[in-house]
């Protein structure tokens, strides 16, 4: 499970991996990086409408929107 985002960081806390990530450019290097491992993602608001487009084509990896 990885949390993309701003302000994400107490995530961490719960063992979910944290991709601080405040700019699109460093949402969408977030995303790339994110392994085949991971099956889960949270975004912030912000962070899903960066990559609306990449999350129409997520496959089997489940993707949902935390409020921010």
């Amino acid at each position: 499970m990885a949390v993309i985002g701003a302000g994400v960081a107490d995530w961490a806390l719960a063992g979910v991996r944290v991709c601080e990530a405040a700019d699109p450019a460093s949402v969408r290097v977030a995303w790339t990086s994110l392994g085949d491992d991971v099956a889960v993602v949270l975004l912030t608001d912000a962070a899903a409408a960066v990559l609306s487009a990449e999350v129409a084509g997520t496959g089997p990896r489940l993707v949902a929107v935390i409020p921010s």
